[in-house]
Formats: C-alpha cells, structure tokens, sequence
C-alpha cells in the first residue's frame, strides 16, 4: 500500500486511472471538520471514498486493497463551499463598478446596458468562468441565478457551461429584466427540464429565479401563485431574488396567505423585512440566501445582512456571492464579512448596559456556508457535510502553509486565516477538479482568449445600447 503526499502527482494519476465507480480513496491523518452536529470535529482524522459517496470517517481506517491512500497530514477536511445565489453570467465584467453607489446604478450599468448585448455564447463564457473560479476558491455547490435567458440558446449555453466545469451546479432561469426576448420563459422551462434535468443522479439541479415584485421589470418576472404553479408543475423548488424593504414584506405576507412559501422557496438578501415578514418565513420554513458584501457594499435597504433576524425567526441562513461586477467571488470573503458585521452590531447595541453581546461563531458563519446553504438550495441530503452516505463534495485546506501555521482552531483557521491558495484539493462527485492547488483540465490561455474576445464584444461603442 502506498501513501501519498496531496501534492504528489502519482496520487492523482492513480486515482484518475480508476473507474470512478470503483474507486477508493483514503485520505488520512488530517482533521476532519465534518459540519455534522453528530460527528463534529475529528483531529488524527480519516475519511474514506468509494465512487463518488463518502462511506466512513473516523480515525485508524482500514484502507483495504486497492485503496489510494492519500497523508493529509497538516491539512484540513472541510465540506465544499455552497453559493446560494450568483449572477453567472456577468464574470466577464468582474469589478467593472467596484465603488457602485448603489442598487440603481449597478441595474442601469448591468441589466438595462451591457446585458441587452449579450450572445449565447457570452453566457457561457461568463458561466463557465464562474464556476471554475468557484472551484479553485472551494465553491463545490453554486446556483446560478440566470437571469438574462433572452433565448432558448441563452439557456442552454448558461447550462452547458455549469456542465462543461464539473460543479454541482444549480441553474436558477429567469428572464431578463430589460430589452428584447423570445419571451419563452417560463414556458420553456419544461423544455429545458426534459433536456438537461431528467434524471434525479445528477451533478445538476434546476430551479425557477423570479424577482419579489414587479417594481424594476414588471409582473411577468415577479413571483406569485402563477410561479408557484410552474415550479410545482415541474417539481422544482424557487429562488426569489430582491426580497427586501417594505413591499417585499407585503409580498411575503401574500405569499405565505396563498400559501406559496416553504421548505423549496428561497428568499435571496431579506434585508429591511418587517418583523411580520420574518415570523412568515419562520412559520413556512422558508429558507434565506443572506449576501453579506452585496448588502453592505452596494447599499440594499438597510445595507446590514439579516442574520440576526433570521436566527430570531428560526432561519439558518446560506450565504451567496451576488454580483461579481462589484464584489469578490469567494465564500471566504462572505463569512468573514458576516462575522465581523454581526458581532459589530451586537457589541454595539449591548455598549453602555450589563447585556452580554448575543455574537455569531465561526462555526455559525462556517455552517452557513455548507450545511445550510446545501439546505437553502434544496441539497442537504447530498452535500454540505462531511456525512457518510453524502457525495464527495471536500476541500483539503493546508494548515501549515505560512499564513495558517502553527493549526491551532481548525475551523476558525479556515474561516479566518484561508483563502484559495491553502485549498490544495477540491473534490465534487468524488472527481477532483483541483490538486496541488491548480484547477484541473483548463487550457487557461485558451480561456483568457475567450474571456478576453468576450468582453471586448460587450464593451465594444456599437454594443452600448441606449437606456430605457
């Protein structure tokens, strides 16, 4: 039996020349941060998997024969990163507002400009780009809130770029706030489910995305019982984006009186809901994809993430990235920002009286970003922890590199001290889509070239339509 380093090559090249469904693999001595409340946190741990499941964790495994052992000695186990909610196919204009004043001016900039000119072939690219990136920064669940289908071949390009990457992804569609379409949503969503989604044991999900209320594009896109029917119909949960401030709260209460809040529902930001709002969601069991530098930085209602309120309804959030034309795509950054807002707010509000500030942890904020946001879209029983019977969906995060050493708390040295460059593995499916710290099976100068032709189409003098 041999063992291997994770930065070894010989490891990778053994795993991969196995049949998938008859691999095994034993990664060993490392600590085990399983986000599952029964088995907590294993140091010294192993982790063993066969095909594309996790099947045992624990210390001392037996490895059996024809086991690819793999030391992960000084480095952590961690579940992959869950993205509730990202606007895909924008990649391509990343950080082309980073000081937006506010939500006005990213929708005139972005959905009623540059996204008019968009091709299939620009959604893919914007996709495709996305999820690679999610992969390297150990993103291994990201639903994409596709909100720019101007045509059947929009759609399928955003869904076969999800494909062409190996991420667990969610594809979210919605029609496009402004401008011509086909106006084929949502109606071609059972299309697009027959298609692309017809088996249940898959790496792809799809979902309905509506907007709350008709105040930016109108009815057609906002959600209600017509919604509710198509996704239930189609047997798919919905993503609900720009839920926040007071007409979303009225929203809320007429959804949950027509009875189409639940369990499959997400409500993305939640900011500024009034307190009514709120004990809907808690009663229905609706869940909440929370954007933490979305908020803040662009300025939603509030600009303060609802974590507070939705741990007082009963609602563990996911968190989610947004809008990359103006912020960092990574989880990191999202639970880091979260951690700091929240216990910001409750020392604040505890200053000058004997109350005990009431502050997140770092295995709350952690826990949002796996467990829950697996939760939140509709995959819990799949990923978000280290749980034997899930799918392999784990990071290896390397402890003793120069920013992480000496591992003193695993899960605050993930929350506060990571970032990509420590995550030397990132399995999805029990494939490995990265190792030895580099993404796997990407020509990156090729995909330079393609990012590169694409922009330059959407900023090109003749592609900037008039607003209106």
């Amino acid at each position: 039996m041999d063992v291997h380093g994770i930065t070894g090559a010989a490891v990778l090249e053994q795993v991969r020349r196995r049949p998938a469904h008859r691999r095994r693999v034993l990664f060993s001595g490392g600590t085990v941060v399983t986000m599952d409340p029964a088995l907590g946190v294993i140091d010294g741990g192993d982790l063993l998997v066969e095909g594309d499941t996790i099947t045992a964790v624990g210390r001392g495994l037996d490895a059996g024969d024809g086991t690819v052992v793999v030391d992960v000695g000084g480095a952590i186990l961690v579940p992959g990163f869950v993205d509730t909610h990202r606007h895909a196919w924008q990649t391509q204009l990343r950080r082309i507002m980073p000081d937006v004043d506010d939500l006005g001016g990213y929708v005139t900039a972005t959905l009623a400009g540059h996204a008019r000119v968009y091709r299939p072939e620009d959604m893919y690219t914007g996709t495709r780009l996305a999820a690679l990136s999610a992969i390297d920064s150990g993103i291994t669940t990201m639903l994409d809130f596709s909100h720019n289908s101007r045509t059947r071949e929009h759609t399928d390009a955003a869904i076969e770029a999800l494909l062409a990457t190996g991420i667990r992804g969610v594809h979210a569609s919605m029609g496009p706030h402004f401008g011509d379409w086909d106006r084929q949503w949502p109606g071609d969503l059972a299309r697009v489910k027959d298609r692309y989604f017809s088996s249940d044991d898959q790496l792809l999900t799809l979902r309905l995305a509506a907007l709350a209320t008709d105040e930016i594009a109108g009815p057609l896109l906002a959600y209600g019982p017509g919604l509710a029917r198509t996704a239930q119909e189609l047997g798919i949960g919905v993503s609900v984006d720009a839920v926040f401030g007071t007409a979303s709260s009225e929203a809320v209460l007429r959804w949950a009186a027509n009875g189409v809040l639940g369990p499959d529902v997400t409500l993305i930001h939640a900011t500024g809901l009034t307190s009514d709002a709120w004990r809907a969601v808690g009663e229905t069991g609706t869940t909440v994809a929370l954007a933490p530098t979305s908020d803040a930085q662009i300025g939603l209602e509030t600009a303060i993430p609802a974590v507070d309120e939705a741990l007082a309804a009963g609602v563990r959030p996911g968190l989610s990235i947004d809008v990359e034309v103006a912020l960092a795509g990574d989880m990191f950054t999202q639970m880091r920002a979260l951690h700091a807002i929240q216990r910001m707010r409750a020392v604040n509000a505890a200053y000058g009286t004997d109350r005990q500030p009431a502050r997140i942890t770092t295995r709350d904020v952690l826990d949002f970003a796996t467990l829950q946001g697996a939760r939140t879209n509709g995959l819990a029983g799949l990923t978000g922890s280290l749980t034997p019977g899930k799918k392999a969906d784990l990071l290896v995060v390397q402890a003793e590199d120069l920013n992480n050493m000496p591992l003193n708390d695993p899960i605050g040295t993930v929350v506060l001290g990571s970032d990509a460059r420590n995550i030397s593995a990132v399995l999805i499916d029990g494939e490995p889509r990265k190792w030895d710290g580099r993404v796997l099976d990407v020509d990156l100068a090729a995909l330079r070239a393609e990012v590169h032709a694409s922009r330059a189409h959407l900023l090109a003098p003749e592609n900037r339509p008039g607003l209106g």
